[in-house]
Parts: C-alpha cells; sequence; structure tokens
C-alpha cells in the first residue's frame, strides 16, 4: 500500500515539474536575432573626362592655282613650284596649317572654298605673262586670298621671277627648265611672306 501511494506521488511530481518547465519556456520572451548589416557596394570611380586636344592653330591656308590658262600654256611644274613655294613660306613663317592642292582650282571655286569654312583662307595662285614683256619669259605670279566665311578678297599682289627687283625679270633663252621652276618657287615664297604680313600672322613656328 505505501509503495503504490509512492510510486503516485512520484508521478505526481514529475507531471508537476513537467508542467513547470513547458509554462516556463512558453513564458520566455522570444529574441528576433537583429538582421546583418548590408555589405558595402565600392563606389565606382569616376570616369576621367577626355581631355581636349589643343589645336596649335585653328587658322587654316589652303592653296590652288588656276592652271587652265591655255593661252600661256605654261607647265604643270610649273604651277607646282609656285604652290609648294607659297606653302612652304606659310609654314615657316606662321603657326597656321596649309593644306594644297596639285588640281586645278578656279576664281569661282576658291571663293565658294572659302564661304564654306570659317577657319580657311583660300589662296589662289595664277601665272600669266607680264603685259610689258619684251620676251616670252617674263612670268608673273599673281595670288588673291579670300576670306572664311565671306569669300571677300583679303589679300592681291603679285610676285615676279625675282622678288628682290621692283619689276619682272627676263629669263634668258635656253635656260633650264628647272632653273625657272625655282625662280617660280622664289617667287611663291615672296607671295607667301606678303601674304602673312598683310594678315598680321607672322609668328614663327616654335621648335619641337
Amino acid at each position: 500500500m505505501k509503495s503504490r501511494v509512492l510510486t503516485t506521488a512520484v508521478v505526481l511530481a514529475l507531471c508537476v515539474l513537467t508542467g513547470l518547465t513547458v509554462l516556463a519556456q512558453s513564458g520566455r520572451k522570444r529574441v528576433t536575432p537583429e538582421p546583418a548589416a548590408p555589405v558595402p557596394t565600392p563606389t565606382p570611380e569616376p570616369t576621367p573626362t577626355p581631355r581636349k586636344v589643343e589645336k596649335e592653330s585653328d587658322r587654316l591656308f589652303f592653296i590652288g592655282a588656276d592652271r587652265n590658262n591655255f593661252s600661256a600654256n605654261f607647265p604643270f611644274t610649273y604651277y607646282d613650284a609656285v604652290v609648294h613655294g607659297c606653302a612652304d613660306r606659310l609654314r615657316s613663317g606662321s603657326t597656321a596649317d596649309v593644306d594644297v592642292s596639285d588640281q586645278s582650282l578656279s576664281r569661282g571655286e576658291a571663293i565658294k572654298k572659302a564661304k564654306a569654312s570659317t577657319g580657311t583662307y583660300v589662296v589662289l595662285l595664277t601665272l600669266e605673262y607680264d603685259s610689258m614683256a619684251r620676251s616670252s619669259d617674263d612670268i608673273n605670279v599673281e595670288f588673291v586670298v579670300f576670306a572664311p566665311s565671306t569669300g571677300k578678297v583679303e589679300v592681291s599682289g603679285r610676285s615676279y621671277l625675282n622678288s628682290n627687283r621692283a619689276g619682272p625679270i627676263s629669263v634668258p633663252r635656253g635656260s633650264s627648265v628647272l632653273y625657272r621652276e625655282q625662280l617660280l618657287k622664289q617667287a611663291g615664297e615672296d607671295a607667301g611672306k606678303r601674304i602673312l604680313k598683310s594678315l598680321h600672322l607672322e609668328t614663327p613656328k616654335i621648335p619641337n
């Protein structure tokens, strides 16, 4: 009888302890874990702005010659000599860029090209015999510079086969073509020098 009562008491004690444990667990406040800190996103480095390449000069000379003087019938090498002589002087005497054409350039085409540009001076060169020539070897070099945008005549003048003289020089008959071409090249250089002086652009380039 006593053992039965003792067993019952143990069972009741276990039940009470079990109930208390359950109540204790149910009354415990559930702790919510804090959210994980966000992983910082690396800030992309700003893309460097491309550096603007500064031009040495925005000014440009375009040089051409009217090669269609059929009455004079000069060799094309004469025109080449004058054009390249003028171009060399413009390059060496200023910071302007110089472009040349080996095709014939009429006055109308030169004006049109100048009007279509905002910074290009168009230089038109022509060859003709001097009106007071005593022989067919007296050649003049005429130059006209058309202003950009307007196409108006900015500079005009005349050079001779010897720029050191005030008038034309007669090339002796029998002279070689190469010698005459050299004189024409010098006349072209004289034209380029006078163009720069008239436009107030005589600024020699700084050597690299």
